[in-house]
């Protein structure tokens, strides 16, 4: 065995290409330790698809070998770690593309293998010392600028010329995807209903920051300037999402809204119609995305007696922030970041506040969250030590669900440790706290059912110091001025908000295509970790995002601001290679075990 990281990833590497090279599975995987691991993002699978154990990376290689053609294993940079237990980055080739890998060894074999298709053979974006070369230097009458080309092209997409690719959706999640498609050359429309992109931050509660912080955050290609707060405010986020819309020429149809759509079997078209400045147009593309969200439709319970009550309430979605509260009761119902949000807007601007806690909460400070679970990854030491915001993104990625809880339970302990004091004030006010099912803290809520937890960035206080109420259990009933809980103490009120989440993402596809689509689908999110609000059975990925769904043509893309940015990327590779009539056979297309 070599006696250094490099030495012992050259060798495995070297032995993995011969026997890929050679067809010959059982060398392949002899290389691989019995718990192993192998996530593949379109490389191998055109999919997002995490194989466990010899068995399955067995099941795969048999499958799409042939297709593949994988060669050129190789060190992209030195190996870390020791020589038993090395990690490091690779670069390898497929029939089809270019992948970047992160490998680790552990006793000499593979214990995690991430692969990753970065571009497609013949396809590359046109970019560094492939960029275009914007002006013909040579002079002909009738030479049309930039901003006329520019200008007839908007003038022609979606009228005489349609788009390959419509974005239902120009939140973050959209406006990313679309750039991607736009430097692989992807005829795309971004449709949103609001006036300027960015609204959808804009219309938010006037105190909204971002509770991740910058280094997390960036956009595809364009990093946020390098003096941005930690934690920006949702205007600046919105203002910054309308520049990188123009800048980065986008297709972007603001005041529209999809009323409908359906497939066109004849065509093999989607046949959508939007309602754009108020005149109705339809638009036939082949790929249609919903981009709309983390998130399907605003869930609001229904409670005995709401409709007696003589005062405002409304969902945590249309809470405007600010005003002058002064003398109002203002109940809120739920305990995770937006009732967090809106209780403290509602105590800094006058009013007699009560959150109402139905379950137990995460709650992670934001100050111990960077530093425990983001410093490593996403921050100024991160990028001091050569972390940069992608290789922070496949770090992330290189762990695989299964393994990932294991790795966060510590430093949720030490988290537990460092704030003891905090959750102690927390808890002795009736505050009730929890750190996930298995102890493996926020991200892992986030991911199995995007709820469950706060981070605080003050309003804890207002709680541990009783200047926000609290109010344990269930809600009973409603009357006309109150909330009565199911101990039977009555919660007086003049505006009741309900911070209570929302559905699952293809809910909106019920109502835009039809039921019928939106069941196949299925569940978006969650990975079958048979925690709550995430069923088995097990995935291994997230549930329809950013891949082949049971409806040919149509995919779910969204996220966070870092998810967005990183996903995006391997939904922009697959449209692409769709479009230019390139095989994309997927392997293990997942089945829609849940509807909405």
């Amino acid at each position: 065995m070599p006696d250094t990281p490099n030495g012992a990833m050259e060798t495995w590497l070297a032995q993995f290409d011969a026997a890929l090279r050679s067809r010959d599975i059982e060398a392949a995987l002899a290389l691989f330790d019995d718990e192993s691991y192998w996530r593949d993002f379109v490389s191998f699978t055109w999919n997002l698809k995490t194989l466990e154990g010899k068995a399955g990376i067995k099941d795969m290689l048999e499958a799409v070998l042939g297709d593949v053609q994988p060669s050129n294993w190789a060190l992209a940079e030195d190996a870390a770690g020791d020589a038993m237990n090395p990690e490091a980055w690779v670069n390898f080739e497929t029939l089809q593309g270019k992948g970047y890998a992160h490998l680790r060894l552990r006793n000499g074999k593979c214990w995690t293998l991430l692969t990753t298709m970065q571009e497609l053979k013949g396809y590359e974006e046109k970019k560094g010392p492939y960029r275009e070369q914007g002006v013909a230097h040579s002079i002909e009458k009738g030479r049309k600028s930039w901003l006329e080309r520019k200008e007839e092209e908007a003038a022609r997409l979606g009228y005489e010329d349609q788009p390959y690719a419509l974005v239902i959706g120009g939140g973050q999640g959209g406006i990313g995807l679309g750039a991607r498609l736009r430097r692989l050359g992807v005829p795309t429309i971004i449709v949103d209903k609001n006036a300027r992109p960015g609204d959808a931050w804009r219309n938010r509660y006037k105190s909204l920051h971002l509770h991740d912080p910058v280094w997390y955050d960036h956009l595809p290609y364009l990093n946020f300037p390098d003096d941005w707060p930690v934690f920006a405010a949702k205007d600046k986020i919105g203002d910054w999402l309308e520049h990188y819309t123009s800048i980065m020429e986008l297709n972007y149809w603001s005041n529209t809204e999809c009323t409908k759509a359906r497939w066109d079997e004849e065509s093999g078209t989607w046949e959508v119609t939007v309602i754009r400045d108020g005149e109705r147009v339809t638009l036939r593309p082949r790929q249609l995305v919903f981009a709309l969200g983390v998130s399907g439709y605003p869930n609001i319970p229904v409670f005995d007696g709401a409709d007696s009550f003589l005062g405002e309430q409304y969902h945590s979605s249309k809470h405007p922030g600010g005003g002058d509260w002064t003398g109002k009761k203002a109940v809120v119902i739920g305990s995770n970041n937006s009732a967090h949000d809106i209780c403290a807007d509602l105590w800094e601007h006058g009013a007699d506040v009560t959150m109402v806690q139905r379950s137990s909460t995460h709650i992670a400070r934001s100050e111990s969250l960077m530093d425990l679970a983001l410093g490593d990854l996403y921050s100024e030491k991160a990028l001091a030590s050569g972390v940069t915001t992608e290789k922070a993104d496949l770090l992330f990625a290189s762990l695989p669900y299964r393994i990932l809880p294991e790795a966060q339970v510590p430093v949720y302990q030490e988290m537990a440790k460092r704030d003891a004091g905090f959750y102690s004030q927390l808890e002795a006010a009736g505050f009730e706290l929890d750190f996930g099912v298995d102890g493996s803290g926020l991200f892992l809520k986030y991911l199995r059912r995007g709820s469950g937890y706060y981070i605080d960035v003050g309003a804890s206080q207002l709680i541990i110091d009783g200047r926000v109420k609290l109010a344990n259990g269930q809600v009973s009933k409603i009357t006309g001025n109150a909330v009565i809980m199911d101990n039977g103490d009555e919660l007086e009120a003049d505006v009741i908000i309900y911070a209570t989440g929302y559905g699952s993402m293809n809910g909106w596809l019920a109502d835009l295509v039809s039921p019928e689509v939106a069941d196949q689908v299925g569940k978006c999110w969650g990975y079958g970790s048979d925690t709550p609000k995430d069923p088995g059975p097990w995935e291994g990925e997230l549930r329809n995002m950013w891949k082949p769904t049971n409806v040919e043509n149509l995919w779910i893309h969204g996220g966070n601001l870092h998810q967005s940015r990183h996903y995006s990327k391997y939904l922009a590779l697959q449209l692409k290679a769709r479009m230019e009539g390139l095989p994309t056979p997927v392997y293990s297309l997942q089945p829609s075990h849940h509807t909405r």
